[in-house]
Formats: structure tokens, C-alpha cells, sequence
């Protein structure tokens, strides 16, 4: 088959990995960036909207100018996955190298040591606790939405009422049932005021 030919014009950012140029949507080829709704817990247990601050690290480092795209393949929901540049500069190594996107290992190890590079500075979600996005589109697609801004998980089990933070291990797998009594909280302060205390992992 011929190759896809390169895209190019003025850029609609959807969110920190994803855009639209004209009539076709590009997913950034080799990075996640946390989903727009995402949120992440800061060093003081409070959420902070890192899958916004991605999106808007993705306007800034595009602003006006002409974003040029070289389409690799297309992924399962029929966009076209694409390394993109403006004025040379590889979107998506921006993106890792601040520490605002993931290396998506899963489909590409380019920008691994961009990775690395983010994570020993501690920059963006770094400094922060993030589920991967990945396993936040996963719980999303069976999970009811979480309140804005309250994405702590109060689970109640055999072991008490524990709760579990964004990044922790157990969060992807945690289903919250109201019904049960279990909710959402909006901080550690929060959660532990209602008699839920902290998961160990």
C-alpha cells in the first residue's frame, strides 16, 4: 500500500496527545498524554487538572504556527497516528521532555529517553501522582465519571474503609459503588475526616 501522504495546516488542539487538522483527527504516534478530564494529586493530596495543563501545553507549544504531520498507521477508533512537528521541533518529544505526556511504550520506545530525562527532573506529572492514561481510559469506560476536581477513591471491602489515590496501585482496579456506601473525595484531609484512612499501595 502507498503511504499516507504528510498533513499539514493550522492545528485544533483536542488534548495533550491528540489534534485536528482540517477534517482528520491525529493521535500524537508514541506518547499519552493524561485525558483531558484526568486529574492528578499534587505532593499535599489535592487534585490538580494535569490532563488540562497537558492540553494546554500542547496550544502553547503550537500557538499559531503551521503544524506538519507524517502519518505512521491509524488506530482502532479511525484516526490517523502521526509524528507532527512545528518548525522542525517534534511535538510529542516536547511533550515527554516537560514531563506533560508519557512514553507510550506500548507502541513505540522513541521517546523513552525523554522520559527518563522528565522523570529525574521531576518535571510536570513527575512532581505529581498520575494514573497512567491508559488505565484511567479503562476504568472510565466502566466507572461512573468522578466529580470535578474529586478523584480519591473511597472504597469499602472486608479490610475497612480504605481509600486510594490516582497512581496508587490498586486505584485502575477500585469500582466505586454508592449504593455500598463507598463515594468519591475531593482530598486526603477529606477522606480521612470521614473515617476512611490511606490504602498501604
Amino acid at each position: 500500500m502507498p503511504a499516507a501522504a504528510d498533513i499539514s495546516g493550522r492545528a485544533r488542539v483536542i488534548d495533550g496527545d491528540t489534534l485536528q487538522i482540517g477534517q482528520t483527527r491525529i493521535r500524537l504516534h508514541g506518547i499519552d498524554a493524561p485525558e483531558a478530564s484526568q486529574t492528578c494529586l499534587d505532593t499535599g493530596g489535592v487534585a490538580a487538572a494535569c490532563g488540562l495543563a497537558a492540553t494546554r501545553a500542547m496550544q502553547v507549544l503550537i500557538g499559531n504556527d503551521t503544524v506538519h504531520c507524517t502519518p505512521r498507521d491509524t488506530d482502532r477508533y479511525g484516526r490517523t497516528v502521526a509524528r507532527c512537528d512545528v518548525g522542525g521541533r517534534d511535538l510529542g518529544r516536547d511533550m515527554v521532555a516537560s514531563g506533560l505526556a508519557i512514553a507510550y511504550r506500548q507502541y513505540s520506545m522513541d521517546y523513552v529517553p525523554a522520559e527518563q530525562s522528565a522523570q529525574a527532573k521531576g518535571l510536570g506529572v513527575w512532581a505529581v501522582q498520575m494514573q497512567n492514561p491508559a488505565d484511567f481510559r479503562a476504568a472510565k469506560a466502566d466507572q461512573p465519571a468522578a466529580p470535578d476536581g474529586c478523584a480519591i477513591k473511597g472504597n469499602i471491602s472486608g479490610s475497612g474503609s480504605i481509600y486510594h489515590m490516582p497512581g496508587q496501585e490498586h486505584y485502575g482496579a477500585t469500582r466505586i459503588n454508592t449504593a455500598k456506601g463507598e463515594r468519591w473525595f475531593c482530598s486526603e484531609n477529606e477522606a480521612r475526616a470521614a473515617g476512611w484512612r490511606a490504602s498501604r499501595r
